[in-house]
């Protein structure tokens, strides 16, 4: 049946992505914390250059007349997210809809009122009005997302392919982390799918880049919750270098081949441990020279997708994994993070009264990946068949180090020296010391880190982690060949 003629084109025109613009532009390019939340940034000048930026992304005031603005926000959109920030929008809308839909049940309980089937919906002509504004809203989004759909084509440039700037692809890592998971489950544009990559573009294995540096040493960097793969890169501002590149670092002095990892954060960690298994087998069979080491070097969340990772490349005999000879987790969570469990108590206080039960569903909006690291989860066993937001406690099966791997450990710490405080809660400002070198009160728990292949990078944040000089030394000290890990 042959579709009807496209109507209201004109309306589409490049002011329509200009505000769509403003979604991708109002935060920094560098440094989401593990938490997607604020970041400590030191230095006046850089605090000044982003609140430049951010009064150059926001609306001008009725009257006045910007030229500048719209054309800087335009570089950081895709036409195709215009279809990605729709369907958000329907998501979100209904999800308004059935928050205040609850809100209305829970007076109409209080006051001796039947409620609808379902809990949290309300019954009679007041339910048949929220089924009538919630089905009203669906078939809204799905007019909106068909017509886009077939629009998309006629906005993209044939000639041009567009490249995320790093601002834009560092608020889509924070969006992945966040809903990552939904975005995945709704075929939404803006999922990040899971690739290996070779300074900053995607890597074709199949078709090798010709400036590709191959060598028989394969360096791989995994970030963390609500990063990208870009953010491992030293820092510029006022034209200086902010910091230590890790990966340009290890390459020029030992001569690895660094590969950087990007994925979707808010998949379960299993989930990214499956498929980051799978395409490293990929990445040794089509490796160009043969290859006699792959090291590791993980922050944060990247640690707990590794050892997944390996757990299930040993269960399935991958060859990859005889290949796999060194790992250092920079700020592993390896046994949870105290952020996440404080979200799922507020689960648990919202809960507790009538009136504010509803706006749990606010609470909820945290995606797989960050409730998976409430206690650390790493395998599918730890999860499947289980209410995510239930408050439990750390019942996960116990996985231990990669047998045969050197493993090494890097924890940072704000303060001077250690404490309890320091140790237990603080660390380095989102993982707990211990979390992070892997003890545990079970010892079943546990981490096997020698001595000698744990430090303590005081003074130190969980981001400052990615750039400091001095954890630079330590891995260089750590993976030389005659340092006899």
């Amino acid at each position: 049946m042959p579709q009807p003629p496209l109507q209201g084109v004109g309306v589409f025109t490049p002011k329509l992505l200009q505000r769509a613009a403003a979604i991708l532009v109002v935060l920094p390019p560098h440094g989401f914390a593990d938490s997607c939340g604020v970041q400590r940034v030191a230095g006046s000048q850089l605090r000044r250059h982003q609140a430049r930026e951010l009064k150059a992304a926001a609306p001008a005031p009725i009257g006045t007349m910007t030229r500048r603005a719209p054309k800087n926000l335009l570089k950081h959109v895709h036409p195709s997210d215009l279809r990605a920030v729709a369907q958000l929008a329907t998501q979100a809308a209904s999800g308004v809809i059935r928050i205040t839909e609850g809100v209305h049940q829970s007076i109409w309980h209080l006051l001796g009122a039947p409620g609808g089937r379902v809990p949290g919906q309300t019954a009679g002509i007041t339910g048949l009005v929220y089924r009538s504004i919630q089905g009203s809203t669906q078939l809204l989004g799905k007019g909106a997302d068909a017509l886009l759909a077939r629009l998309q084509p006629l906005l993209e440039s044939p000639e041009a392919v567009l490249s995320g700037t790093p601002r834009r692809e560092a608020v889509l890592a924070a969006l992945n982390g966040v809903v990552g998971d939904r975005l995945a489950a709704s075929d939404n544009p803006l999922t990040t799918p899971m690739t290996l990559r070779y300074q900053g573009e995607s890597l074709n294995l199949r078709a090798l880049p010709a400036d590709l540096a191959a060598s028989g040493k394969v360096l791989l960097l995994i970030h963390g919750l609500c990063m990208n793969d870009l953010q491992w890169h030293t820092r510029h501002a006022g034209g200086l270098a902010q910091g230590a590149d890790h990966g340009a670092a290890l390459a020029a002095q030992l001569g690895y081949t660094p590969i950087h990892l990007r994925y979707n954060t808010g998949l379960h960690i299993s989930q990214n441990g499956h498929e980051l298994a799978r395409q490293l087998e990929q990445l040794i069979a089509l490796w160009p020279v043969p290859l006699n080491e792959l090291t590791v070097l993980a922050h944060s969340m990247g640690g707990l997708v590794i050892r997944s990772a390996a757990y299930y490349a040993r269960r399935e005999s991958m060859h990859w994994r005889s290949h796999l000879k060194n790992i250092v987790f920079l700020g592993t969570p390896h046994h949870g993070a105290p952020l996440e469990r404080a979200g799922n108590w507020l689960d648990i206080i919202l809960g507790r009264t009538p009136l504010s039960a509803p706006f749990v569903r606010l609470t909820r909006l945290r995606s797989a990946g960050i409730t998976d690291l409430r206690y650390g989860y790493v395998l599918d066993v730890d999860w499947q068949g289980q209410d995510l937001f239930r408050p439990r406690s750390a019942s996960r099966e116990a996985v231990p180090l990669p047998r045969g791997v050197a493993c090494f450990a890097v924890a940072g710490i704000t303060a001077a020296r250690r404490g309890a405080l320091a140790d237990h809660l603080v660390g380095d400002g989102l993982v707990p010391l211990n979390s992070a070198l892997g003890q545990h009160s079970d010892a079943r728990r546990s981490l096997a880190f020698p001595e000698a292949s744990k430090w303590i990078a005081h003074r130190t944040s969980h981001m400052a982690l990615l750039h400091s000089p001095a954890v630079t030394r330590q891995l260089v000290q750590w993976l030389a060949p005659d340092s006899g890990s």
